[in-house]
């Protein structure tokens, strides 16, 4: 019997084998959940009272919190924690559905690839120039309309381009998530965080504005520097990219674009691509205006791919097509999504989360009044693990923070600000943030790898919001 030739024969790489290691996205969300039930087993159940707050969204009161009966998580409540965070999380795995199918749908009519090759063309000689001015751009739509979760619709552009230019998808993925969670944490005119806190806390409404747009740009400087650094070293050495394996596909099909002849778009394709500013128009003036958010920009969504293909050519069928092999292309991400609320819904169900939320306020205010700021955004950085949502989060915990800053000497416009660096940066580290997920998936990105990555700059960040606390509290900020 031949024996088989020992090249034919594949032989795992270091690499691979530690690949293999790492637990699957699914498995480390089912143990966090896991844990989550344990501790309701541990920790003492407790509640505050639900009243009526801004926007007609339910706050609390922070007078009224109490203990109450222990309610352990069963294994049958553990068990459906899963579905019921997929129906919890209904809006948002919608909405992911929606960016998969109507960016298929724009691929189909090959709009995508025609804008992608006429930017790479035109910054081919200058290509590093193009991250500052997008992460600029995308932080200050964030910053205006408070929706990170624009990054789902930004990362299947950006990576053609940057594959094309010849970076990785790293690079891509780094502009589209810092820079929404830039603008988001930075909150200038953010509705979602700042607006909320603002009102619960009694101040008027996005007053502070200086020293947030100082926050932005700093920021803003920093990601470009940081991502501009990593690019370059990747476009020198291939080897360097935390996604070369990844990127395999991708390069052969992007890589070599600019040797081909420039794309030219037919004159349905160009009335096709005019339409797309309109929509953008629509949707921005939808969330600052008329208050949209995850549903109405799904629906702005559904109707847009649906007209620009059937402008460019396409006929219902191939529509419906393109959005349907769209939906296969996110279903993992959207499945994160659920199952990372249902760490949260496990905590919800075990009526601990009050109670950890009350126990973190209490310890900040144990703090010496120095650290006092410093101590309100390390509690908004923990909770954000279980509230991975930023108006969420502000409705349960400003209402505790901004009374407690008054016993502490610290300004409510200060503890608002500790909130939003506590909250910001952490949408794109905790596993629990469920948008946050779905673009990895988008982009073919691990989250260990996206770790590797983003974890210098996150502690970076954790540094500059330090600076900016303590020169809030030493004097005194208001707005």
């Amino acid at each position: 019997m031949e024996q088989p030739k020992s090249q034919d024969i594949h032989k795992p790489s270091p690499l691979e084998k530690k690949k293999d290691r790492m637990p699957h996205i699914y498995v480390l969300l089912f143990i966090i959940s896991g844990l989550a039930a344990l501790l309701t087993y541990i920790i003492p159940a407790g509640s505050f009272e639900r009243v009526p707050g801004p926007n007609g969204r339910e706050s609390i009161d922070p007078n009224s919190f109490v203990t109450v009966d222990a309610s352990p998580v069963s294994f049958m409540d553990f068990m459906l924690a899963i579905p019921v965070g997929m129906a919890s999380a209904s809006e948002i795995i919608f909405f992911t559905f929606i960016i998969g199918g109507m960016f298929m749908v724009l691929r189909r009519t090959e709009i995508i690839e025609i804008g992608v090759d006429r930017l790479a063309r035109k910054f081919q000689h200058k290509s590093i120039a193009v991250i500052p001015v997008l992460l600029t751009l995308f932080a200050v739509v964030a910053t205006t309309i408070g929706t990170p979760e624009l990054s789902l619709v930004y990362i299947p552009v950006l990576i053609p381009l940057f594959i094309s230019l010849g970076y990785d998808s790293m690079t891509a993925a780094g502009i589209a998530l810092i820079s929404t969670a830039l603008g988001f944490t930075a909150g200038v005119m953010n509705p979602g965080t700042v607006g909320i806190s603002q009102q619960i806390s009694g101040l008027e409404t996005y007053s502070g504005f200086g020293l947030r747009v100082v926050v932005l740009l700093v920021i803003v400087l920093i990601g470009s520097f940081y991502i501009m650094r990593y690019a370059k070293k990747v476009k020198q050495d291939p080897l360097k990219s935390y996604t070369h394996e990844e990127d395999e596909i991708k390069r052969v099909k992007y890589k070599d674009a600019l040797k081909q002849p420039a794309k030219r778009a037919t004159k349905r394709q160009l009335v096709a691509i005019a339409t797309l500013p309109i929509f953008f128009g629509i949707l921005v003036y939808g969330v600052t205006q008329l208050g949209w958010f995850m549903l109405e920009m799904s629906g702005l969504f559904i109707f847009m791919g649906i007209l620009v293909g059937i402008i460019s050519g396409l006929s219902l069928t191939k529509v419906c097509e393109a959005f349907t092999e769209g939906f296969r292309e996110v279903l993992m991400g959207a499945i994160i999504i659920g199952i990372a609320r249902s760490v949260a819904i496990v905590l919800e169900e075990g009526q601990i989360m009050d109670t950890i939320v009350y126990g973190l306020g209490n310890l900040v205010g144990q703090l010496p009044s120095t650290l006092s700021a410093i101590g309100m955004m390390t509690v908004q950085l923990f909770i954000n693990f279980f509230i991975p949502s930023g108006s969420g989060q502000a409705l349960v915990t400003m209402p505790i923070m901004a009374p407690l800053a008054d016993m502490l000497g610290v300004t409510r416009q200060t503890a608002i600000l500790a909130f939003q660096f506590g909250d910001g940066f952490a949408h794109i580290l905790f596993p629990t943030s469920g948008y946050f997920m779905a673009a990895l998936v988008i982009a073919g990105i691990g989250w260990t790898k996206w770790v590797k990555f983003f974890s210098p700059l996150f502690f970076i960040y954790m540094g500059v919001g330090v600076v900016f606390l303590i020169y809030a509290q030493l004097t005194g900020w208001t707005g």
